[in-house]
This record gives C-alpha cells, structure tokens and sequence, in this order.
C-alpha cells in the first residue's frame, strides 16, 4: 500500500500546526501561515512533500467548496440592505483598479487579454485579513468598517464572474468545442435549471431528507447538490468553480442554508489549508531573493494602486478624509481569491511562470504587511488632515451641502450626539421627548440626507475636527455624547471638544474597561464601557435568579460603579459580607410553583379554605392569573383552574401542599 500521499498529508498538518502556533503569537494572519508552510515543505525549498499532484487535486475540492460557500453565504436581501457601498464603492475600486492596471501593463508590453487578467488579480483584496483585524479592533461598524466590508463582499461576488471572463479574454474554446452561441445557449439553459432548481426541486428534497432527522444523509445530499452542479456547468465547458457557486445560490434560498453552511464549513476549511499550501509550494525562493528589492518596488506599487482607488471609493460614497485613508490602506493587499483566480490564468496561459512567481511574490508581500499599514493608518490619516488645506476633502465633500443650512447658530446649553447608530438614535428620542436642546454629529452622508427628510437636528461630517465640532455650537453645549465604535476617533474627539470648551461635560461610549483610563486623562467625565455593563447586567440577573432582595442588587450595582469597575475583579475573603442564599439564610426552607388544574382539589377554593398557612406552615407569596400578578394574596382570593401558585414553605410541607394540586389536568 503506498502511504506517500497519507504520509504528505501528517507532514502538511504537523508543520502547519507549528507555523500557526508562530504566526498567531505574531498576530500574522493564518492563510500567511499556510502560504509559509508551503514554501518550507515545498520543492523550492526543503522539498519534504512528494506528492505535489494529489496535495493540488485536495486544492480543487478546497476551491470548489470555498464557491459553494460564497454561494450559501450570499443573500439578495442582504445585499440590498448595504447596496450602496457593495454595489457603488464596490464598482468603482474593481473597475478603476483594472483599468488603471491595465493601462500600465498596456504601456508595459503586456497583451490585451494578460493585462485585463493582471487587473483582475490586483483589483481584489483578502476578505479574510481585512475581517480579522477589523473584528479585532471592534471596527466593523465604524464609518472604514462598513466601506470596506461592503467593498470586500462586491468582491467575493466578482470573483465569479471573473472565472467565468478568463477563458473567453484568452481566446479559448470551450471544452466541448462549441460555438460561443452555443455555449451561450447552454449556459443560459443551466442558469434556468438552477434557478428552477432553487425555487421548487431542491426545497422540496432537502426537506423530505431533513424529516429523516439523520445529519450523515443530509450532509451527503449538500455534497452531492454542490458537486453535481459543478459537473453538469463544467460538461457544458463552463468551470467547476461556477457550478459549485451556483449550487451554493440553490441552497442559499432555501431554509436548510445555515445547516447546510454548519455542516459544510469543516471540510472547507480543511481543503483550502490545502490549497493554500500547495499555491507556498509554487512560490520559487531563489526566484524570490534573487529579485527581492524589485519584487519590494512592485508590491509598494500595488498598495498605492490599491489604497488610491479604494479610497476613491470611499471619497465618491461621501466620507470625510479619515475614513476615505483608513479604508484605502485596509484594502491596500492583494486577496486570497486572487490566488485562485490565478490557477485559471496559468491555465489558459495568461500567465507564464515567471509572471506567476512575480504575482504570487508580490501577493505575499503585500498581505504579510497588511498588519502594519493598517496599523499605521490611523497616524497616517491624522497627519494628512494636519497637513491638507483642503477643508472640504477632510471633512467630506457633501459637508457644505448639507451642513449649511443646518443649525441654529443661537443654540445653546444643549446636548451633541456623536454617531448616529443604535445608542445615537435611543439618545436624539430621549432628548426629544424630554424637551432637552440636541444636535447630531454623523459622517454617513446618506444617513443625514434621510435623517435631514424627515426634520431630525443632524450635521454631516467628522466631529474630531474643529471646523465640525464648532458648526455644531460646540462652545455652548452643556453635554457632549460620544457614542461611536472607532476608540482612535474617540479619543481625538474628547480631546478635540475638551479644548474648545472644558466646561462642557463628556459622556464616552467604549467597548473596553481598558480604554477608560486614557479617556478619562483626555477630559472624558463618564466613560461606560461595553463588556462592564454587560457583565454588570447578567450578575443583576443572576442575583435576582437566587432571589437576593432587590434592595441588595441595587446596593451592590452602585458600589461597583462608584469603585471605578473594579469590585466584579476583585477576589473576596470568607469573612467579608456576602449577599443573601436561600439555602444559607433560610436552611431548610423552599419555594415551589403549583399550576391549579381543572379538576384539582383547590380549584375553585379560597385559600382560607385551602389552609395552606394555618394547617401546613407555609405561605403563598403570589398568584399568576394570566397577564396578571397578585403579589401577597390575602385569605378571601379563591383560586381558578389556569392560576400558578408560588409557595414558600419547609420540603415536607410543601409535599403535603401538592396533594391538593394533584389530578388529570394538574401539572406542578
């Protein structure tokens, strides 16, 4: 038995494992990892794997399921939701991004058809990265968060129809020959199948297969759905790739998709780890250092390409220059899709090998820096703003449209809300209500011209510039709120309003206890951190569940404010007061609910007929009675089929109590 391929495999996964421990202590993202376990076990440079054909073929199934899964994930409905970012910001970063390429690879020699491919490959970014380091950071909802997610979706999208481009700007006929109105024909026809497929055929299968409750026989039934599809898009010369995103679009609109991602998400995983290996093993190392300061100079040139037109996305949808540099360097990398998009075009020879190894060179590059230029976007875009005279870029181009006309310039003793999200719109309808004065601060532009529609006291722009914060009447307010995601942005504007008026009062939003203390030393009077009022929450809820008295819960919530956050961290000693326990206070006391049924012997009876506290020592202390509660109920109340009892009382007495609750229709 030849175990080579077996053997490859323990070397693939015990060296990743190892690489990853490594790269995780680095904060280095994990396809990084896979790409470097490649490179060591591959022929370039320690030649450990043999079995470089069977490690690809795994790499097949990896792509094959990573477009099933993009097909699952996709929801229209969704997308609709965020279509101005996917479908306006998205556009406009691929399509000026493969232009800009191409024209340079055109001036460059390159041929038409190489050169649009070339832009393909640069135009997408590492979703993967990208959402790592922002979920890190807390920054998805932040103004750079949401561009850069919606861009990174609109590009997990092209990707398939870029797969499906390739063979034709390669001038290449399809497998089975055919004319283009051929194909075209057949491609339509299988579209029509799916979709039919998705509408009734499939639903309907998933669920006579869900109703056997057998997970094995509804996990072969994905596969075979996934790989099917992808055979019968291929036998019309159309790739696998788009087959299994197709199939993935079938299951996507049935109500089986999160049990079908559930299951699917494991062996994915695993296969890409292979893929993304076997793309390290290409990677030529003398190639790589005998060309390392040009192949430096060209993946600087991408992240320019790159951040400029991402940014120019980020400029046309409406935010100020913060955002438009923060997001541009986010997407500065070049994409793990990138990579397979790649195996096409080594496949209809839009690339030769040398173009190959300068591209997966390059790539690697860029995503190994991706860490630290987006760490360092933050100075960046600051000291841009310092410098740039151009006011009306800083502070987004619609500022003048929609913040002339804004305020009241005789506004005064009044509350300014930073961030229009969930804690800005609770607070502008508190405030509302109340009669209290307010002005909302927001940098979403479309969210100000609906807010602006419907009458709502809202400025565009970004409140950590003076300019903004003055517009607003900064000078006079009483109360600044500050209820944004991006702790960076956070702090400039503390500092920003503290200056301009150190009499006006400072409330922060942050995520984290740890950020308090720099925002407090920033001029912050009240920061409330997220994770401590959320623990807060559930110990109160905890407390009430083993009925420590509210007086008690009310005492302890006001201490551990008043302490600064720090009395849920602190460790207590046996003799130090603890809180009321049923069981330690009362031993040997219980509290149990009875429901009173139709035939029960207390149905109907009032509880002085009842005895429950002259003859069994035990007490009711309330009665549920549909919606309402009757709270220390006196001897005259008679109890009615429907009613639960909440009694207190010793076990004993409370076992002779259930007697008079039994029957039929009792349950206790």
């Amino acid at each position: 038995m030849d175990l080579t391929l077996f053997t490859d495999i323990g070397i693939i996964f015990g060296l990743s494992i190892v690489i990853l421990l490594l790269f995780n202590k680095m904060k280095l993202p994990s396809v990084l990892g896979f790409l470097v376990t490649g490179m060591l076990a591959g022929p370039h440079w320690l030649g450990i794997i043999s079995s470089m054909s069977e490690v690809e073929a795994l790499a097949e199934i990896g792509i094959i399921l990573l477009l099933f899964t993009i097909g699952v994930e996709m929801s229209i409905r969704e997308l609709w939701e965020i279509k101005r970012p996917v479908l306006l910001g998205g556009t406009l970063q691929i399509g000026t991004t493969i232009l800009l390429v191409y024209y340079i690879d055109i001036y460059l020699g390159f041929s038409s058809g190489t050169a649009l491919f070339i832009g393909f490959l640069i135009s997408l970014s590492s979703t993967a990265i990208v959402l790592k380091l922002l979920q890190e950071k807390a920054e998805l909802d932040t103004p750079h968060g949401k561009t850069s997610l919606g861009i990174l979706i609109f590009q997990d999208v092209m990707i398939v129809p870029m797969i499906l481009i390739t063979p034709i700007i390669a001038g290449a006929a399809t497998e089975s020959g055919d004319t283009f109105s051929m194909f075209l024909l057949k491609a339509i026809g299988i579209i029509i199948l799916v979709l039919a497929s998705a509408r009734w055929i499939i639903p309907s299968l998933l669920y006579q297969i869900a109703k056997t409750r057998n997970r094995e026989l509804f996990l072969l039934s994905i596969v075979f759905i996934c790989l099917a599809t992808a055979w019968l898009t291929s036998s019309i010369g159309l790739s696998l790739a788009l087959g299994a995103f197709m199939a993935g679009l079938i299951i996507s609109e049935s109500e089986y998709s999160h049990q079908a991602m559930g299951n699917i998400m494991p062996f994915r995983d695993i296969f890409m780890s292979f893929f993304f290996v076997s793309i390290g093993m290409l990677l030529d190392i003398s190639f790589f250092t005998d060309n390392v300061v040009y192949l430096l100079l060209l993946a600087i040139a991408v992240v320019i390409i790159k951040t400029a037109t991402a940014g120019l996305a980020a400029l046309v949808l409406g935010y100020p220059l913060r955002t438009i540099i923060i997001a541009g360097l986010s997407l500065a990398q070049v994409g793990e899709f990138s990579f397979v998009l790649s195996t096409f075009g080594l496949e209809y020879s839009l690339l030769d090998q040398d173009m190959y190894q300068i591209f997966l060179a390059v790539s690697i590059i860029t995503m190994a820096a991706t860490p630290f230029i987006t760490e360092s976007s933050y100075g960046i875009s600051e000291k841009a703003s310092k410098v740039l005279p151009f006011q009306k870029l800083i502070n987004g181009f619609y500022t003048s449209s929609i913040i002339s006309k804004n305020i009241d310039e005789t506004l005064e003793d009044h509350l300014i809300i930073i961030g229009y999200g969930f804690n800005g719109k609770t607070l502008s309808h508190a405030a509302r209500n109340a009669g209290i004065p307010y002005v909302i601060i927001e940098t979403n532009p479309e969210t100000v011209r609906h807010e602006k529609k419907k009458g709502e006291k809202i400025i565009y722009g970004d409140a950590s510039h003076e300019a903004v914060l003055e517009s607003a009447n900064i000078g006079s307010a009483r109360i600044l709120v500050v209820g944004i995601s991006d702790f960076v942005a956070t702090r400039k504007i503390i500092d920003m309003a503290k200056s301009l008026n150190p009499e006006t009062y400072i409330i922060a939003r942050t995520r984290y206890v740890s950020e308090m203390k720099r925002l407090n030393e920033l001029g912050a009077d009240e920061v409330i951190p997220e994770e401590y009022e959320t623990s807060v929450e559930i110990f109160v809820r905890l407390l009430k569940k083993y009925l420590v008295p509210e007086e008690e819960i009310d005492i302890f919530t006001r201490e551990v404010r008043a302490n600064g956050y720090s009395m849920l961290r602190k460790s207590y000693s046996k003799d130090q007061e603890r809180h009321f326990n049923l069981k330690d206070e009362l031993p040997g006391m219980e509290v149990s609910t009875f429901k009173v049924g139709q035939s029960c012997l207390a149905n109907g009876k009032t509880l002085s007929e009842l005895g429950i506290r002259n003859r069994h020592k035990a007490t009711i202390l309330a009665i549920q009675r549909e919606n309402e509660t009757i709270t220390n109920p006196d001897g005259n109340i008679p109890l009615y089929s429907g009613d639960i009892c909440i009694i207190f009382g010793k076990p004993e007495d409370l076992h002779n109590i259930r007697e008079m609750f039994k029957g039929p229709s009792c349950q206790i």
